[in-house]
Order: structure tokens, then sequence, then C-alpha cells
């Protein structure tokens, strides 16, 4: 079997790694199953001292112990559905390492998004890997560096396509995922990460 096509860009100092067809076979139906195990809710997000709904829906899932502060809250794990523990082994086998957890955003149009910010929490590490999967609707995704924010890489993450930011881009570098009004179809992200799991 011939592994999809990878292509490497580095940002100074960081890396990312991109297969735009990683899983475009058969996209449509892990978008359909990782749906319907994904435990999804709309967290509230603290905005200009006001606390306002998220502007997307999202799910914490992982193994025993992942527990993991995003958006000001901690989240404790939702179990790995069976659609999830494939796409992981198929992920850890592109990227050559292992996750624990995965992050899923659901956005439901184009009128969603997520604002600037870097996966850099405790939990993570001070190195992590963040592998990004990208299922339904294309959408633009943007770095900035943090040293130089008019310094900035974008590209289309498309259906079935994979991303790999590798360290120490969370350090050095924000993303974002701007609004798109012109799509109307939903997107599914999942970014898998390695959480230092919590002592038994």
């Amino acid at each position: 079997m011939q592994l999809p096509q990878c292509e490497r860009t580095l940002l100074e100092p960081g890396r990312i790694c991109f297969w735009p067809d990683a899983f475009a076979e058969d996209a449509a139906e892990l978008l359909r199953e990782l749906c319907a195990e994904a435990c999804f809710s709309q967290h509230r997000v603290r905005l200009f001292g006001r606390e306002l709904p998220a502007p997307r829906l999202s799910a914490w899932h992982g193994e025993h112990g992942c527990s993991y502060r995003y958006s000001g809250v901690r989240h404790e794990p939702q179990p790995l559905g069976p659609a999830m523990l494939r796409l992981r082994g198929r992920v850890e086998a592109l990227c050559g390492q292992s996750f624990n957890s995965v992050l899923l955003n659901l956005y439901r149009s184009g009128e969603d998004s997520m604002g600037w910010h870097s996966d850099d929490e405790p939990e993570l590490g001070p190195e992590p890997f963040i592998a990004s999967v990208s299922l339904g609707e294309a959408r633009r995704f943007v770095l900035r560096s943090r040293a130089e924010p008019r310094r900035r890489h974008e590209c289309l993450l498309g259906n079935g396509s994979l991303l790999l930011m590798e360290p120490p881009l969370q350090a050095a570098w924000q993303h974002a995922l701007p609004k798109a009004r012109r799509c109307s179809g939903p997107r599914l992200n999942l970014t898998w990460r390695f959480v230092r799991p919590e002592p038994r």
C-alpha cells in the first residue's frame, strides 16, 4: 500500500508536516462515525470580561488519567471509541509519534471559528507534537510568529488531511481558524496530543 505524500515546511523555529490526502478515501465514513462517538458540548469562554458560548462544539476523549485544562476549565476524558482508536493508530503510523488523547472541535458552519492560541498547556510538556486531522468542509488555517506577529503562514486544511506541528512550534507560534462566511458545511477537527497522565 502506497503511503500518502507528505509536504514539509520549515517555519524557523519549528516545522509542519502536511499530508493533504491522508484519510481522503474514507473521510465521509470517518466523519459520520466520529461525530456519533464524540460527547460534544458547548463550553463557555471569557472574552473582554464577558463569558460567552464558544463558537464551536468540543469533546475531550482520552485514556484514563488524561485530564486537561483548556479555556479555563479542567476536562476529564471520555473514553476513546472504536473509530477514534482506529484513527489514532493510522495517525501514529504516519507521524511516528504516540498519542493518548484527542480534542475534537466541530465547526458547524463558517460562522464557527477558533481564535489565536497555542497548544502549550503544562500537561503537554515543554515540546509537544500536535497532530491535526480535518474532516468535512475545507477551512483556512493560519499561523503567526509570537516574536514577529506580521510573519504568518497559512494552508488550506481539506477533507481527510493531516497536519503535524512539531516542536518548538507551540512555544514560538500561535494558530487560528478564522471565520469563513462563504463556507456552509460542517468541519470536524481532531487534535491528537500526548498528555502526561496524572498519578493514580
